[in-house]
């Protein structure tokens, strides 16, 4: 179906399509679309490219309307370049560079193409592309951007961190100690998990989305059980889904109680820095009488959960939330009130709304702007879809702003989980899904800690992924970071990285 009539296909989160159902577009009406919608005030998901059988490249395009709920997918066949979105839809930036990098297309256009992972493309053949854009040179020695003037200069960080911190580079254009321009150049993990999930399901594919991003296990093999369930047709047990809710919660509430324990360290202030590193073990205990493991691993599988809770165990969670939110109640109530913690938390790293709906921010980052946005909220499945979290905003887009959303979250997460804890539905808490049907695509949305999870399986003739498109939320806030940095002092960067703390690896796919 190619032509002027044609749109975009609507669908709900986690709900199966035909490919055939999805319109193939003229390029000019598949960029106008996408470039049209976000200007409205929706939000660009996910833009990726796969093969065509013809030889030439599939582009698919997923872009979330929260005010309706649904999902607009559309797509369009390009050959080796095409016309880029990101003059026009700033969202479009990374994924566009990625595209250029992974299937050696050119978005002309395009304002920084430069490689995001530095890797070889996926196609064979494609080494004079590669070596245009510069692949085969390390990130370290890349262009960056430069700001020329007297008593300017350059500070250069990583990507080589202290400690167990993953690598990243970041390049500081200062004056003085004031930063101008901060450029972020990550790809130094060539994980190749999206690659390796093609031809799937496969016996390590649950694995691979489990570690997708470590501290976000739950998030991610949820998005990923949910994209197996929706096309294979399995209904899930209604205990299940509890199940994997609480499992869910409780992440963000173990991450959530240790980005207010980092950031108090990073202003040295000790009490609250101390009471969360502990608390956040305190949560990641009560995951561990979930299924075994503190981070979650082997808790969600595809048709329902593993594990059942027995009457000694939900009481045993429960006593140990109840427990430990008391006690971040008393290390957030330190932080809050002490004035020389305001002091470096206020105004310090501020985005604005509008940048923040720009650049298509999601999670804590977006809703500490005033953006009222939240999977759970605006493409609720599962147990959301019955009794949701209201969703926590605050407007001021600072520091402050990102680490007091964490708070708020904490309270109305662990309230929920109490609520689940007590209203268990009856049952099974696993089913067996089913083969997956040929040629049909789902997209997976799951709120994640740190903001919207998004995966995107497509099925070849034979029911295996012929597409596996996965969208950290930190893919679409390094951005956020660079803008939160500009005019402030180089001092001033541990603080802002540490409330934005986003994901290397769950970046690096």
């Amino acid at each position: 179906m190619i032509g002027i009539a044609a749109t975009p296909a609507a669908l709900r989160n986690a709900q199966g399509i035909p490919l055939t159902r999805i319109p193939i577009l003229a390029f000019d009406l598949f960029r106008g679309g996408v470039v049209r919608d976000v200007a409205a005030g929706r939000r660009l998901s996910a833009l990726f490219g796969y093969p065509s059988s013809a030889g030439r490249l599939w582009l698919v395009a997923v872009v979330s309307n929260p005010q309706l709920g649904t999902l607009a997918v559309s797509r369009s066949e390009v050959e080796d370049s095409f016309a880029s979105l990101t003059p026009d839809c700033p969202q479009a930036h990374a994924f566009e560079r990625e595209i250029a990098e992974q299937w050696a297309v050119t978005p002309t256009g395009h304002p920084w193409l430069k490689p995001l992972r530095f890797h070889r493309s996926y196609l064979p053949g494609a080494d004079a592309w590669n070596r245009s854009a510069g692949t085969e040179i390390l990130p370290s020695v890349m262009d960056f951007f430069r700001v020329e003037g007297e008593e300017v200069h350059e500070v250069a960080v990583g990507p080589v961190h202290a400690s167990v911190i993953e690598p990243g580079h970041f390049r500081f254009q200062c004056h003085g100690e004031n930063v101008l321009h901060l450029e972020i150049s990550l790809g130094y993990q060539h994980r190749g998990v999206e690659k390796a999930l093609r031809g799937g399901p496969g016996k390590r594919s649950l694995h691979y989305a489990e570690t997708l991003a470590g501290d976000t296990t739950v998030g991610h093999a949820v998005a990923y059980c949910q994209a197996l369930e929706t096309l294979s047709g399995s209904a899930i047990p209604a205990r299940a889904h509890a199940i994997r809710t609480i499992g869910l919660e409780l992440e963000r509430l173990a991450n959530h109680t240790g980005d207010l324990g980092a950031l108090a360290g990073d202003v040295g202030y000790l009490p609250t820095a101390s009471f969360c590193g502990r608390l956040r073990g305190d949560f990641l205990n009560l995951t561990a009488h979930l299924c075994g493991n503190r981070f979650g691993r082997g808790l969600v599988r595809p048709g329902g959960a593993t594990f059942d809770l027995d009457s000694a165990r939900i009481q045993k969670v429960a006593e140990g939330l109840k427990s430990a939110l008391a006690d971040v109640r008393m290390a957030a109530e330190l932080l809050w009130n002490t004035p020389s913690v305001m002091t470096r938390f206020e105004k310090t790293g501020t985005l604005t709304r509008e940048q923040c709906v720009q650049l298509g921010l999601v999670g804590p980052p977006a809703r500490s702007c005033g953006v009222v946005q939240d999977v759970r909220f605006d493409f609720p499945t599962g147990m959301y879809a019955l009794a949701q979290v209201p969703v926590s905003t605050w407007p001021t887009g600072d520091v402050f702003a990102r680490a007091y959303l964490r708070w708020l979250e904490i309270q109305r997460s662990a309230a929920y989980v109490e609520e689940l804890l007590g209203t268990l539905p009856v049952g099974p808490v696993r089913a067996d899904p089913g083969p997956l049907p040929p040629e049909q695509l789902v997209v997976s949305l799951v709120e994640g800690w740190r903001g919207e999870i998004c995966h995107v399986a497509i099925t070849d003739a034979q029911g295996r992924f012929a597409a596996y498109k996965i969208v950290d939320p930190s893919f679409h806030n390094w951005m956020g970071l660079a803008l939160a940095m500009r005019n402030q002092q180089i001092s001033d960067f541990p603080l802002c990285n540490k409330s934005f703390n986003l994901s290397y690896c769950g970046h690096d796919l």
